[in-house]
């Protein structure tokens, strides 16, 4: 029998990735169906064209120029339960809405990106977790496992990816109807998709190829996260064999040769719109840990994207072990990032946010007043997310900055 030809543009990817550490993984490789979920994958129609690919890049290039500013945000984890019209339209409608106000305070066009169709797996810090009297597997996205407390649903399971495509296909089709809606500008400000490119299996299967180069189909602007970003990793491997626009988390760990490593497999052509690097460091830390990490790209000579995420590195426990994150801290790390990157002469390219559609209470700060009103809607499924009036807030004083 003859190969599909989509199975031979993915084989080479996946022989690419052989030997390479690849951390965060789930934990399906016995599984007996995974051969053919990934044969599926390998042959589904993309969710995302060579087309669509190449116009974001071109975008992210206008960022890089220092001509507009990028709103990036949307849940921490999505949910297969939330991939329906009403969900999806509100998400849009919320990104839409404070990227208006963005660029209305700060005289600059707003590129678009939500975190959607496809951001259903999460790197996470442990294995397992407590949950009442037992140890349970940790949940790890719904392509992955379910976040239900049982043995059984913690299970890693392969054939969620094909659950997930199903939902990536739904949100992207809608993604796409709304940005034809508002299409005819000058700037492609989208709406357009992005998610952390963690399950290889999923990843490596949906690489199609497009006007002679191969792309990831799976969304528009895939990232790494600040666990996945060795130079030498499977992940890196995979980003640098595409042609979409790419993003990078940049921790407080970060070393600044492995850094130039990852630089440079990433964007070996020095590409304005290829790389784009999403610092979390803290609001501790980034006064001073930006400033050189900026001097070193700069040297480098990568014209990157800046993106300041100003919530991961500010995450705290309160009591019953429950996460939050403290908007005052939120907005300090964003203000003094954009402040670091002016006096450094580079442009602070905008904001990578967890941001809930709906008025949730997971994070301390404006209506939510303290500790104790959290439990009332907190309802994410990993890490807790900005509501829309605290997030406006943000957006106020990153604008002011």
């Amino acid at each position: 029998m003859v190969a599909d030809p989509l199975s031979l543009l993915v084989e080479p990817i996946r022989r690419r990735l052989d030997g390479a550490v690849a951390a965060q993984q789930p934990h399906w490789t016995a599984h007996p169906d995974l051969p053919g979920c990934r044969a599926v994958l390998a042959e589904a129609p993309a969710p995302v064209s060579a087309a669509e690919v190449a116009e974001v890049q071109r975008a992210v290039a206008v960022v890089a120029g220092g001509n507009a500013q990028v709103l990036q945000l949307g849940d921490c984890a999505e949910s297969f339960h939330e991939v329906g019209e009403e969900h999806v339209r509100a998400k849009l409608g919320l990104l839409h809405g404070l990227a208006d106000e963005l660029a209305r305070r700060g005289g600059q066009e707003v590129l678009r990106v939500g975190r959607l169709g496809g951001q259903f797996a999460k790197p996470r810090s442990q294995l397992t977790e407590r949950v009442g009297d037992r140890t349970l597997p940790v949940f790890r996205g719904h392509m992955v496992n379910s976040e239900e407390p049982t043995p059984a649903a913690r299970r890693h399971d392969p054939r969620r990816m094909l659950q997930a495509l199903a939902a990536s296909a739904a949100v992207l089709g809608q993604v796409r109807a709304d940005r034809t809606r508002r299409a005819g500008g000058p700037f492609a400000a989208g709406p357009w998709a992005s998610h952390d490119a963690l399950v290889l299996d999923y990843e490596a299967s949906l690489v199609r190829a497009g006007a002679g180069r191969r792309f990831l189909a799976s969304t528009h602007l895939p990232w790494i996260g600040d666990r996945t970003r060795q130079p030498g990793s499977a992940h890196v491997r995979l980003l640098a064999a595409l042609a979409n626009p790419v993003a990078c988390k940049v921790g407080p760990t970060t070393d600044l040769a492995a850094l130039r490593a990852v630089c440079a497999r990433l964007d070996p052509d020095r590409e304005p719109g290829r790389l784009t690097l999403i610092v979390r460091l803290g609001a501790g830390a980034v006064a001073d840990l930006l400033p050189r990490l900026v001097a070193a790209v700069r040297s480098w000579g990568h014209p990157v994207v800046w993106l300041s995420d100003p919530m991961h590195g500010n995450t705290i426990r309160v009591g019953g072990g429950l996460k939050t994150r403290r908007l005052d801290d939120v907005v300090t790390e964003a203000v003094r990032f954009r402040r670091i990157l002016r006096r450094c002469g580079a442009h602070p390219g905008g904001l990578h946010l967890e941001v809930a559609a709906t008025d949730v209470t997971e994070c301390v700060g404006g209506p939510v007043r303290d500790v104790d009103a959290l439990p009332r809607r907190y309802t994410t499924l990993c890490d807790p997310r900005l509501n829309p009036t605290q997030t406006a807030e943000l957006l106020r004083h990153w604008a002011e900055a």
